[in-house]
């Protein structure tokens, strides 16, 4: 389906978080495994330095398969709202949480403690939909386009990957000038490697 104007956009994103929500707990498990395997799988994955990650939410596939599984030299993130930006602080389960003010948990760090995103190696994005090739519709604020905007004058890192089910997928989406592309989106089926596209 393409999308091709703001009230289409609020159905689609309604469509697909209903989707993402109806799928029963053993398929959402298995499809975890399965993406952590896509994303460890990927050509560009670091050896080390920091990744980032999120904390699922509203029926986002997880992480945590992934978070395991990384190589040892590698620090796992999460964002933090900072302003009207993100930036990243280390964690491991465990470590303290707060929630913000959409709810969502993120690492109780004071701000001198945080990580700009030109520190990322590579940043795993949470979406509601994507395309193929690599639009991604998020929750509508804005936050990993402002935050990676410096991403659309020079090539990665840090890269920036979608994690999503599959059905989560569609025929096409309206992009913005302002709106940051993905290197790549894994699923628990695919990964979808946008930069072979790309001349």
């Amino acid at each position: 389906m393409t999308v091709d104007h703001a009230a289409s956009r609020r159905q689609l994103r309604s469509e697909l978080r209903q989707r993402r929500r109806a799928l029963p707990a053993a398929d959402r498990i298995a499809a975890a495994d399965h993406l952590a395997l896509n994303l460890l799988a990927l050509p560009f994955m670091p050896s080390d330095g920091y990744v980032a990650g999120y904390w699922a939410m509203d029926g986002e596939i997880a992480l945590h398969a992934w978070q395991l599984k990384l190589p040892p030299g590698c620090v796992y993130c999460l964002p933090v709202l900072a302003g009207d930006h993100l930036r990243f602080a280390p964690w491991r389960p465990g470590d303290a949480l707060v929630s913000n003010v959409y709810g969502i948990p993120e690492p109780d760090l004071a701000p001198a403690s945080l990580l700009d995103p030109q520190q990322m190696s590579l940043v795993v994005v949470p979406l509601v939909g994507f395309d193929d090739s690599g639009a991604r519709l998020g929750m509508g604020g804005g936050w990993y386009d402002r935050s990676f905007a410096f991403r659309q004058d020079r090539p990665a890192p840090p890269w920036l990957v979608g994690a999503a089910f599959a059905s989560q997928q569609v025929e096409s989406l309206e992009t913005a000038d302002w709106d940051v592309g993905l290197d790549a989106v894994c699923t628990e089926s695919n990964t979808h490697d946008f930069r072979l596209a790309t001349p």
